[in-house]
């Protein structure tokens, strides 16, 4: 099942349940999805770019939860939280700090980086292969620790 079709499910349940706060994050998904194929790309939507168009709502959230909560705004700090969760139930498992670890080490390995100089060498093959599963940002302060314990 598409992702478009799995939030079009998710939203009748949404709807049904009276669930106002899933709807509507629900449909700022679909809308997402649908920028995407007028997006004059003429081509079909596959995992890879239902990942990165998850990945950008879930950081939107994610920033303005900051902002909110530097601003000291609870209650709508809390409604973005929600909104996170429920778009982080389509991304796919998130990995653990060890196991970003591990694959950023084989890669290092592969590269044969050394040291921050070799950085961009990493980053690069890393964020492909922790596509949707790792932060940009934990994958970046990783990569940073291991290139530069060296």
């Amino acid at each position: 099942m598409s992702l478009e079709q799995k939030i079009n499910e998710e939203m009748k349940a949404a709807m049904k349940n009276a669930d106002k706060i899933r709807l509507e994050t629900l449909r700022s998904v679909r809308a997402a999805i649908i920028e995407f194929a007028k997006s004059g790309l003429n081509r079909e939507m596959n995992n890879e770019d239902e990942i990165k168009i998850l990945n950008s709502l879930a950081k939107k959230r994610k920033d303005a939860i900051a902002m909110y909560e530097q601003a000291g705004r609870n209650e709508a700090k809390e409604k973005e939280e929600l909104e996170l969760s429920i778009i982080q139930e389509f991304l796919p498992k998130q990995l653990s700090d060890e196991e970003i670890t591990k694959i950023i080490k084989e890669i290092i390995e592969k590269v044969g980086a050394s040291s921050q100089k070799d950085f961009g060498k990493v980053m690069g093959p890393s964020m492909k292969a922790l596509s949707g599963q790792a932060d940009g940002n934990k994958v970046q302060t990783i990569v940073k620790n291991l290139l530069g314990a060296d």
